[in-house]
């Protein structure tokens, strides 16, 4: 994608298009620029953010690794460090170093690089499809219907002027809370799960590889909030720094990005300015489709 590319895309939204503008966008910053031989470049989008957002980069350096690989090699595994704060005005090079290319497995690593410092590094594992001997996975929640429930957008609308920046903006995913929204936090609640239904927010094209990388954006959307949400703290009320550490996503059984899917979240620890977060992603019949884990660093005021 090149910089007019994505100017063009901007302006070309009509009336109630807005989400499927973004999904349109999203996919364009997913389709990297191939510089030459394992040699990449993306793009960020033009908002204010003082850094790239996590999911982005991640995403963006799973398909460096995936074009380096033929179409039936699927994803099975990444994991990832978030190294530097990536810098959303200039392009990110990533550089793809094929590790191991075997009968069943293939091992990718991936540098991010701004200003000439590696500023975020992924390897990711894929493998050929195969029939196995075992098969079993953890139920669904019981929870209700992501058409019952209002949009995110809908929901930040109680929320002050000061605390409303950036949420008229069109965003890919479509979020549909089910426990208390972050911006709706009390202190005296304890909630041990986050859920919510995600999707694209318009369609995608069809190939699963690009469903994949979505989903690897949208992991890390809401993650940081589990171990918020075990005391009652909010982003912005309770003024919290936070960043994403590292991050881990394994990926099951085929799915769809641009359908509902559950992500249930919680957070096992935090101590050490560090919180410890998992999330499983279940399809909306009730497939376990994915599980993520992510350290972050986390710090208030008070310390």
């Amino acid at each position: 994608m090149t910089e007019r590319e994505l100017s063009e895309l901007r302006h070309a939204a009509e009336p109630g298009q807005e989400g499927q503008l973004a999904v349109d966008m999203l996919v364009k910053l997913l389709d990297l620029e191939k510089l030459e031989e394992n040699l990449f470049r993306g793009l960020s989008p033009a908002v204010t953010h003082q850094r790239v957002f996590g999911g982005q980069v991640a995403g963006q350096a799973l398909v460096a690794a995936g074009r380096t690989l033929e179409e039936q090699w699927q994803v099975h595994s990444l994991h990832s460090y978030f190294l530097r704060p990536g810098d959303p005005t200039i392009p990110i090079i990533y550089l793809v170093d094929r590790v191991r290319d075997g009968r069943s497995f293939s091992t990718r690593r991936v540098d991010a690089i701004q200003h000439g410092k590696t500023i975020f590094t992924l390897s990711a594992s894929f493998t050929l499809p195969e029939d196995g001997s075992f098969a079993h996975q953890e139920p669904m929640p019981d929870v209700p219907d992501p058409d019952s429930l209002p949009r995110q957008s809908e929901r930040m609308k109680t929320m002050s002027g000061a605390d409303r920046r950036g949420i008229e903006l069109p965003r890919p995913v479509d979020i549909r809370y089910i426990s208390t929204p972050p911006w709706d936090r009390q202190t005296d609640i304890d909630e041990e799960f986050n859920l919510l239904w995600m999707k694209a927010d318009g369609v995608l094209p069809d190939d699963r590889f690009l469903h994949v990388c979505v989903l690897t954006y949208a992991s890390d959307m809401t993650l940081l909030d589990a171990s918020l949400s075990r005391h009652g703290l909010s982003w912005m009320r309770d003024n919290v720094q936070g960043a994403s550490l590292d991050h881990a996503v394994w990926f099951h059984r085929p799915f769809r990005a641009d359908e509902w899917f559950l992500y249930q979240s919680t957070s096992t620890t935090a101590s050490n300015a560090r919180g410890f977060g998992i999330g499983k992603f279940w399809s909306r019949d009730g497939q376990l489709i994915a599980s993520t884990a992510q350290e972050g660093l986390l710090r208030t005021p008070k310390g």
